[in-house]
């Protein structure tokens, strides 16, 4: 576990504005930001679907628009829920988006809720032990 930074709190932040700004009461209630190894920061927010297998969580949104952009080194991913008041807090990624984000980066950190401190920084790995590989 590491120890969060600026650079991390200012993550938190994006996620949290992009959820603020484009929440929509049984559309969109999850915000995420993922940080670049460039320093760039993409932020998204989930959608809903009135078929749920066609919902695309908030996280897989975030790395498909820094991937978009030519992207393709990921830092630090953190996910919001909205209460719908303007106000949200730090979520854990779904066990999809774990594999997700563990595709695109082994090494890519994971901002976590954390109930002494605003939050906590570990590795994907450890949120996903023994992942399912080919080889």
């Amino acid at each position: 576990m590491s120890k969060l930074d600026h650079r991390d709190v200012e993550l938190i932040e994006s996620a949290k504005e992009i959820i603020q700004a484009r929440y929509r009461e049984g559309w969109h209630h999850v915000g995420a930001a993922v940080r670049t190894k460039s320093g760039k920061i993409y932020a998204a927010v989930n959608l809903e679907a009135y078929i749920g297998r066609v919902a695309v969580c908030a996280e897989a949104i975030a790395l498909g628009k820094a991937i978009s952009e030519g992207e393709d080194e990921f830092d630090t991913i953190v996910a919001v829920l909205s209460d719908g008041q303007g106000d949200a807090r730090l979520v854990s990624p779904c066990g999809i988006c774990r594999e997700l984000i563990s595709d695109y980066g082994k090494e890519v950190h994971v901002l976590l809720p954390d109930d002494t401190k605003p939050a906590r920084k570990i590795g994907i790995m450890e949120l996903l032990p023994q992942k399912y590989q080919r080889e």
